[in-house]
């Protein structure tokens, strides 16, 4: 089982109407970021879980891949997510570090699909668009605009794991971007 380390939401008030719950799944082969929100009837989002799959303790590269689906299976059981948003691969400077991310990404999403959970998935430019504005954001930027949003004041988060919270925030806005213009989800995707 991989380490998890992860911060829990305080008891959420049982009157408030959940839409759906979403996991933001922030892939690597050495920690996989975990953020879980619900997002309400009334659309606001609110923070339930972040959390980072430490994956260095296994003996070899497959095996960390497979220490990732069974830490996703967990956090699958555990959170019961209606919805998974994945940030997609990005080109690295090292062709190795980015075939690794790619290994990774994909073992999470066959972990996912298995589930037959509806997935989404958005590049790191239409993330840093959706939450800060600015396609070229940088990560502390990020950050604030997710403790902003999800109200977790100076709370610090894993930076795996904040940009976990950033992608589910990313899919919330846009489904809800999508349920008002009429727009497929997809098709907002390629224009960010």
């Amino acid at each position: 089982m991989p380490s998890r380390t992860g911060t829990h939401a305080p008891v959420a008030d049982a009157s408030v109407r959940i839409s759906s719950r979403i996991l933001g799944i922030d892939p690597g082969s050495q920690r996989t970021g975990l953020g879980v929100i619900d997002v309400g009837a009334d659309g606001r989002c609110r923070y339930v879980h972040a959390g980072v799959l430490r994956l260095l303790d296994a003996e070899d590269f497959p095996s960390r891949l497979g220490l990732l689906c069974e830490g996703l299976e967990a956090a699958l059981d555990e959170w019961r997510p209606d919805q998974v948003a994945i940030e997609t691969v990005f080109m690295d400077k090292s062709a190795t570090s980015a075939l690794k991310l790619g290994h990774a990404r994909g073992a999470a999403l066959a972990t996912v699909v298995r589930r037959r959970l509806p997935v989404s998935e958005y590049a790191p430019r239409v993330i840093k668009q959706s939450l800060v504005g600015r396609g070229a954001a940088d990560k502390q930027q990020v950050q604030h605009m997710v403790r902003l949003l999800l109200n977790l004041g100076d709370a610090k988060l894993q930076a795996d794991a904040g940009d976990a919270l950033a992608i589910a925030l990313t899919h919330a806005h846009m489904s809800a971007t999508a349920g008002r213009t009429g727009i497929a989800v997809n098709q907002l995707r390629r224009r960010g």
